[in-house]
């Protein structure tokens, strides 16, 4: 394959970071993880008994595609909704502590803040559950989020899409978002979650996994040698200048529509594969950034390719730094 870019454009590109500014809008939540171990079955049911370590909480959902783009040195910004609660100002403080602007994040009174808690033993994950709602927001909600983009839109160069299914990214949102950034030069990304790939009809480009991509043109499983008739479909149904199908392991595929469909092939970078978890806020905050910074859309995706093999090869939400992106450069 010709080689996309070489280190001299790469370093280009990642410099440019600190000046390129990138909105996340989307379903914020935290990750609440408790760490034990188990030596024992509950005398009260069939069940182990968790004697807990340590817990963390971090950033999750939208909140963590944001943490990606701030961690390796991009100018990140929020838009979403949080409830009136503790979690809720959590996140609203760990933006503030990171410098991020956080008016754009919307406090709904009877609405809680997205909370997945994980119990993992063992480095083996024993039972998670969510509080959560994923009712649609309010079209207040919406309109003081359209508010906020509209008052920031002339200072972006990408906006990231990264819907969870909790209910912020609705039709009415993105209908907005798409009149704010008609005629400017302003990438829209989307990570998406529903099947129905129609409602992010107009946005720039789209980076599905490979199941939610195979779910989309109704395909039960996506191989190697189905690949590309799915990303074909996808791509020629949908008015996306481009596809990024995430393929875990296998790395990813870039499709691009020109005056045919053109696909490349990204390998995995990994040297290891330890947590997957994360790896698609990393591969889209990155490759969002990369957009901003004036990457083309090949360009982008091997640079988030490098950055999601460095954090396959971590355990746990993790993030890259530009130092290490450049390392393995």
């Amino acid at each position: 394959m010709k080689k996309i870019l070489n280190q001299k454009r790469a370093l280009e590109i990642i410099d440019r970071f600190s000046r390129a500014k990138v909105l996340v809008v989307g379903d914020l939540m935290i990750d609440h993880f408790i760490w034990g171990k188990v030596s024992r079955i509950s005398p009260e049911a069939p069940v182990p008994v968790v004697e807990v370590d340590a817990d963390h909480l971090l950033l999750g959902g939208s909140a963590n595609v944001l943490h990606n783009i701030h961690a390796i040195g991009g100018r990140a910004y929020v838009s979403g909704v949080v409830g009136a609660d503790k979690m809720g100002k959590k996140l609203v403080s760990e933006f503030r502590k990171r410098e991020i602007d956080a008016r754009g994040v919307v406090v709904e009174a009877n609405r809680p803040t997205t909370l997945k808690t994980r119990i993992v033993a063992h480095s083996q994950q024993v039972v998670r559950f969510d509080r959560e709602s994923r009712q649609p927001v309010t079209a207040d909600s919406i309109e003081r989020m359209i508010t906020y983009i509209r008052a920031l839109r002339d200072e972006l160069g990408a906006i990231v899409i990264s819907d969870y299914g909790k209910g912020v990214i609705t039709k009415a949102l993105l209908d907005g978002i798409r009149d704010l950034v008609q005629d400017r030069k302003i990438i829209v990304c989307v990570d998406p979650k529903k099947s129905d790939f129609s409602l992010y009809e107009g946005c720039d480009i789209i980076t599905p996994n490979h199941h939610e991509a195979g779910r989309a043109v109704g395909v039960e499983r996506v191989s190697r040698e189905n690949m590309i008739e799915v990303g074909t479909t996808l791509l020629s149904r949908y008015r996306y200048q481009a596809l990024l199908i995430t393929r875990g392991e296998e790395g990813m595929s870039l499709f691009e529509k020109n005056d045919h469909i053109q696909h490349t092939l990204f390998p995995t970078q990994a040297r290891e594969v330890f947590d997957v978890t994360g790896a698609g806020d990393t591969a889209i905050g990155v490759f969002a950034l990369c957009m901003a910074s004036g990457a083309t859309f090949k360009e982008a995706a091997f640079l988030a390719n490098h950055a999601a093999g460095i954090v396959v090869g971590k355990v746990g939400t993790s993030t890259v730094s530009q130092a290490e992106l450049k390392r393995v450069l």
